[in-house]
């Protein structure tokens, strides 16, 4: 099952924080979600079992 570990402002960023998941060897995926405003916000996902060393990456734990 994936996982939402992040949420991006932007494609930009969605996308940087995908690089950097990649480049440590975990899947990952990005996924467009509805905004009220015309830009809209993207969501990381990684696999369950790879959430605890995603968020080590971005050094929430």
């Amino acid at each position: 099952m994936w996982t939402v570990v992040y949420i991006a402002p932007n494609k930009k960023e969605a996308e940087k924080v995908r690089d950097l998941f990649l480049g440590e060897g975990l899947l990952v995926k990005l996924n467009e979600v509805a905004t009220s405003e015309d830009d809209p916000a993207y969501e990381v996902l990684v696999p369950e079992s790879e959430v605890d060393e995603a968020l080590e990456i971005l050094g929430v734990v």
